[in-house]
């Protein structure tokens, strides 16, 4: 369909354009196993994730607010499927595989510490000496390793399509030629078995699921914040874009107040963003003229992506949030308590394993101290924010003080 962007735009009934990734050119997974008779590749991996352990974890891994602050705010979880519809709407206006756009995305954060990215900090802090802790090598690993489901491997065996999303949709990890030694060593050894092409672009639905996962922070991170009384919905003005989004739901909706007006500011976010983001991509395609998946990953350059006034409006909007928001006195003490619940439980699983739970107690082979490190590393990384306080609780005989 012909609209106002000026270039064709799925609807559901278009076909997969020639530059999208097609399932049934997929190069495989790890293990080989059979085809589904009823599903795409890309299907059965979206499938996989929403059935892992790890997906249903995040509902009670924190988002920016705890989850005992308040039932509306957002979560882990229901951020990634906010990401991942924006994902599949961007991958159907430009018509590529909406199912691997929403397999990047749904695994996208499945790495996530407890207490969100200050657990994430104090779990880099503790693992310095052992080669550090980063949330998306994580996620690699828990859909690599962690996850055991299946009788004839670990991980979830997902396609190279989806892995190589998970790992570089925010762009290729090294230079052509590069040396790999200064990633996570879980994406060394993971890419040892099965080359992820780290040098190169990701495909267009995982550039999809990326700029999804920007726009979904920008909006409801401006809902939760208003919720939280840490913002004044007039104080939003102060960045040019959400002043302009005001003034035209003032003049549509004169005197909208309260909730509707949120939900008005956030959607419209939602959509200004989307449209953007599909309007510019198109131009770039019309400018590059991709004829195949490995064409948009060796384009040099991302090919999904908002043009440079909403690019700019985007980065006012997250430095108006990380004022106002991310590094408001409230969220700092309670994140500070959080690191604190994070390190004083590595520090005793590292100084008395036999703290662990039997299936996570070190085996013989993690006796060399960053092999139980990282074993330590994937436990502590996969609670969660409940299940950290509870054995804060039986571990020192005290709830930790939170504010």
């Amino acid at each position: 369909m012909q609209g106002e962007f000026g270039g064709l735009i799925g609807f559901g009934s278009a076909g997969r354009a020639a530059y999208a990734v097609n399932p049934a050119a997929s190069r495989g997974r790890l293990h080989r196993e059979p085809a589904s008779p009823t599903r795409t590749p890309f299907q059965r991996d979206r499938d996989r994730i929403i059935h892992s352990t790890a997906f249903r974890r995040l509902n009670n891994k924190t988002q920016v607010f705890l989850y005992d602050e308040g039932d509306h705010y957002r979560t882990r979880l229901t951020h990634t499927i906010e990401v991942a519809q924006i994902a599949r709407a961007l991958a159907r206006a430009l018509r590529l595989d909406e199912d691997l756009a929403e397999a990047v995305a749904l695994s996208h954060d499945l790495g996530h510490t407890p207490f969100g990215h200050a657990g994430e900090r104090a779990l880099d802090r503790a693992m310095a000496p052992y080669g550090g802790f980063d949330h998306n090598a994580q996620s690699l690993r828990v859909v690599t390793r962690l996850e055991r489901r299946y009788p004839d491997f670990d991980g979830l065996n997902l396609s190279w399509e989806t892995l190589e999303g998970l790992v570089k949709h925010n762009g290729p990890l090294i230079a052509p030629g590069g040396d790999p030694a200064s990633l996570p060593a879980a994406i060394r050894a993971y890419s040892a078995e099965q080359d992820l092409a780290l040098s190169t672009f990701a495909s267009a639905e995982a550039q999809a699921a990326a700029i999804a996962d920007d726009i979904a922070y920008d909006a409801h991170d401006i809902d939760d914040g208003l919720r939280a009384g840490l913002l004044d919905v007039h104080g939003l003005a102060e960045v040019p874009f959400l002043a302009g989004i005001m003034e035209e739901i003032e003049r549509l909706h004169p005197g909208v107040s309260g909730p509707r007006l949120v939900n008005e500011i956030v959607r419209r976010v939602i959509t200004r963003m989307i449209e953007d983001v599909i309007q510019q991509s198109l131009m770039t395609i019309a400018a590059c003229d991709p004829r195949s998946a490995d064409d948009v990953r060796h384009l040099g350059r991302q090919m999904v992506g908002f043009s440079p006034s909403l690019s700019e409006a985007d980065h006012a909007v997250k430095a108006y949030l990380k004022r106002h928001v991310y590094r408001h006195e409230r969220v700092m003490s309670v994140m500070r308590a959080a690191e604190r619940v994070v390190e004083r439980l590595f520090d005793r699983y590292f100084a008395d394993p036999a703290a662990l739970p039997a299936e996570w107690q070190p085996r013989a082979e993690d006796a060399e101290p960053a092999r139980r490190a990282r074993r330590i590393a994937d436990f502590l990384a996969g609670m969660t924010d409940r299940y950290a306080l509870r054995e804060h609780k039986r571990l020192f005989d005290a709830w930790p003080d939170l504010g």
